[in-house]
């Protein structure tokens, strides 16, 4: 699916998720054992595959839409649902488009959807399911119960992901201060923050669906994933130029395309982000610059960041760098100059600790 389709396919599910007055209206139609057909955009392309009917414009609501649904024909509203614009009207979309249903209602709502670009709602009488087409997708809607259920699942998971990001991580850390970093233990932490990133989207999604009902799920999924996303930035930038210069968002994108197998393997990783991997190279150590570790310092601006890894330009020359060493450095006086010796200290004595008690 093109991207473009996507972000439709999520402003679609968005539009029928629980709470909202459309999902209202298609449930009560699914209540009255009739079927219903709709349109969710209108434009030239549509009134030009339109007849019969009713021209209207009227504010939209859940009881008007159950209403008109039950005489023939399709309804019509724009394209943010707000206003009903035609009704009873039935569509004749080009019958050469290309269809896999077999009804008539889901032919005519794949090819006009396929045709005008607009998503269009199918409710089945017979089947008593509620589908949806974008472009050339078709999604079923589920009972809130039923991706709940999934949602919870994934949840498990992405704690159980969580807790063993948190334990590479913080060996990373600890291996920074000591300068012994190898680009397996920089593979492993990538690819424990982009399973992360995986579950994590996949629960948006679901949050997504559930509308209101993922009130809950929202908050869950904020507490366990909150600032990961920054992570994952910053131990690009701290290993992106020992990957041969790759760009950050090269790097990133390389993650975002690896398979789900391709993922397991710490070489395909490795390689992703742009290191050479042959032999024993997973076991070659790199530096990193000091971005991951800067940003743990309270109180630091991303500008002051960049400017003391820019000065330094390894974050092993930044541990060993004193407050008059760090106000040569732009921007950084003597109060911040402490903040930021204090902290790295702090932080270079935490994940000792850590990694050896």
């Amino acid at each position: 699916m093109q991207q473009n389709d996507e972000e439709l396919l999520r402003h679609t599910l968005a539009a029928v998720a629980p709470g909202t007055e459309l999902r209202d209206g298609l449930e009560r139609i699914l209540r009255g054992r009739t079927g219903a057909l709709v349109v969710l955009g209108h434009d030239k392309v549509v009134d030009a595959i339109a007849t019969g009917g009713f021209p209207l414009d009227v504010e939209f609501s859940a009881t008007r839409l159950r209403e008109l649904a039950k005489m023939d024909g399709a309804v019509v509203v724009d394209r943010d649902v707000t206003r009903i614009v035609r009704a009873a009207t039935q569509l004749l979309p080009d019958p050469t488009i290309e269809t896999s249903e077999s009804g008539t209602r889901h032919r005519t709502a794949e090819r006009v959807a396929k045709q005008t670009g607009f998503p269009v709602v199918s409710v089945s009488q017979s089947m008593r399911i509620v589908a949806l087409y974008v472009g050339g997708r078709r999604v079923v809607l589920e009972d809130s119960s039923q991706i709940l259920s999934r949602a919870n699942q994934a949840l498990q998971t992405l704690e159980r992901y969580k807790a063993r990001l948190d334990e590479v991580t913080g060996t990373l850390s600890a291996l920074e201060i000591e300068d012994l970093v190898s680009v397996r233990d920089v593979a492993s932490v990538l690819q424990r923050l982009e399973m992360v990133r995986r579950i994590k989207d996949e629960i948006s999604d679901y949050v997504l669906q559930l509308g209101v009902d993922g009130r809950l799920l929202a908050l869950q999924l904020e507490e366990l994933t909150g600032g990961l996303s920054n992570d994952l930035d910053w131990v690009i930038r701290d290993y992106v130029i020992e990957a041969r210069g790759l760009s950050p968002e090269q790097a990133n994108a390389g993650l975002v395309a690896l398979g789900s197998t391709e993922l397991l393997d710490l070489s395909a990783v490795a390689k992703a982000v742009g290191f050479l991997v042959f032999g024993d190279s997973l076991d070659a150590t790199v530096s990193p610059l000091g971005y991951r570790l800067l940003s743990k310092v309270p109180r630091l601006p991303g500008a002051i960041v960049d400017r003391l890894v820019g000065h330094f330009g390894s974050l092993q020359k930044l541990l060993a760098a004193g407050v008059e060493d760090l106000m040569d450095v732009d921007g950084v006086g003597e109060g911040r100059a402490r903040l930021v010796r204090e902290g790295l200290s702090r932080l270079a004595e935490t994940s000792i600790l850590e990694r050896y008690v």
